[in-house]
């Protein structure tokens, strides 16, 4: 869904399923996909842990963002009551968005699965009359299956933050045209103060901080690689937090700039 509607200004487009992130990006990097969208945070989850670590392994960049209204519906089979579900599968972090439905419901088995619509396909596929998934409405319309209960998300301002990326050197990938926003990436020594520093450096270049995201470094114990998105109102404002930081940090990444959603 969120790839349609980021895309819907590129005509057809032909959307290549995966099983993890990390194959994904490996289309992307290996030059079998043109971009990808991936989901980067949750406003009642969080973030994707694991697609930062990957944004800063990979020679990728982000491109665009959008923010799409996220609605989970318990689906079942044609004909299937709630009263008849015994288990219901989705991936982990929708279940999490769920956790009030479920609560009320202790009879039914929770079972993590790869994918939302996944779960869907998978039920319908093996007739399985006691499962149910959670996933969109359009997950039922593309597999067949019955919406049993609509809207079972903890709030209903329930939004997902998705990044659409592409090769770095896909051109347009450094900085498109009307960009306002920037994702960076940035180690910084291990001592007092430094972190102060570091974001004190951007707030003197003038952009604003909006988020920031902190992960470990694999091998160094209690060290971390730190995620920030900040807005500008010019590449050259832009460009002064990006030398700013540089001469502090160890290492830099400019993760992407866009237009912000």
């Amino acid at each position: 869904m969120a790839a349609i509607e980021m895309l819907d200004d590129q005509g057809v487009v032909e959307i290549v399923p995966c099983t993890v992130s990390a194959q994904v990006l490996a289309k992307v990097v290996g030059g079998e996909v043109d971009g990808a969208v991936l989901p980067i945070e949750n406003s009642l989850h969080g973030s994707v842990a694991e697609h930062y670590d990957l944004l800063l392994a990979l020679p990728v960049r982000i491109q665009r963002e959008s923010l799409l209204r996220i609605r989970h519906n318990v689906i079942g089979m044609p004909g299937v009551r709630l009263a008849e579900v015994r288990k219901v599968m989705s991936h982990p972090v929708a279940l999490s968005q769920c956790r009030r439905f479920l609560a009320e419901h202790p009879e039914i088995e929770v079972v993590p699965f790869y994918d939302t619509a996944g779960s869907v396909k998978h039920l319908m596929e093996a007739g399985l009359r006691e499962v149910a998934g959670i996933a969109s409405g359009l997950a039922a319309r593309e597999y067949g299956g019955e919406v049993l209960v609509p809207g079972v998300e903890d709030h209903a301002e329930n939004y997902t933050r998705f990044h659409l990326l592409g090769r770095e050197d896909t051109a347009g990938g450094e900085a498109g045209a009307g960009a306002d926003k920037m994702s960076l990436a940035f180690a910084i020594e291990h001592r007092p103060g430094t972190l102060v520093a570091a974001l004190q450096r951007l707030a003197n270049a003038g952009v604003n901080l909006t988020k920031i995201e902190s992960r470990p470094v694999p091998g160094s114990p209690w060290e971390y690689v730190f995620y920030v998105d900040v807005r500008f109102d010019s590449a050259e404002e832009a460009e002064a937090a990006l030398d700013a930081l540089r001469e502090h940090c160890r290492m830099v990444k400019v993760l992407g700039r866009y237009r912000a959603a």
